[in-house]
């Protein structure tokens, strides 16, 4: 079992409340993006605002509620998912698990949110070659 955050809980309100708003404007602001990708189960598609930070030519992601969250399931399983960030769509593969307690990959003053949540998972995906191979 994935180890969860201390903001876990807030995870259905986000997901009722907070998201549904978002995701109208999160593409524009620093640091977010949609992350759009398949459910495993379902096949159903889904766009979530979420985290997210450039990293030595990757991406990394905020697991603001650990890895157990279903949407990191579904990118891990299969193995990609699409961002759009400032109007740019961008095929993001191969999702790496990351365990940093340090929390080094992103921004201090993510850090520190992260050290109040709780947070040591990110994920690390990297863009699709030129040529998309």
């Amino acid at each position: 079992m994935a180890p969860q955050t201390r903001v876990h809980r807030l995870r259905p309100i986000a997901n009722r409340y907070i998201n549904p708003v978002t995701r109208h404007f999160a593409e524009w602001l620093p640091g977010f993006a949609i992350i759009t990708y398949r459910g495993r189960k379902s096949g159903r598609v889904y766009h979530l605002p979420l985290n997210i930070f450039r990293a030595d030519g990757a991406w990394v992601v905020f697991l603001t509620y650990g890895s157990g969250a279903q949407w990191v399931q579904n990118v891990l399983a299969a193995g990609e998912c699409e961002m759009r960030k400032r109007g740019h769509d961008v095929r993001l593969v191969n999702p790496e698990l990351i365990v940093d307690p340090t929390r080094s990959l992103v921004p201090l003053p993510v850090r520190f949110v992260g050290r109040l949540g709780g947070v040591t998972e990110f994920l690390r995906l990297h863009p699709e070659p030129a040529g998309g191979g």
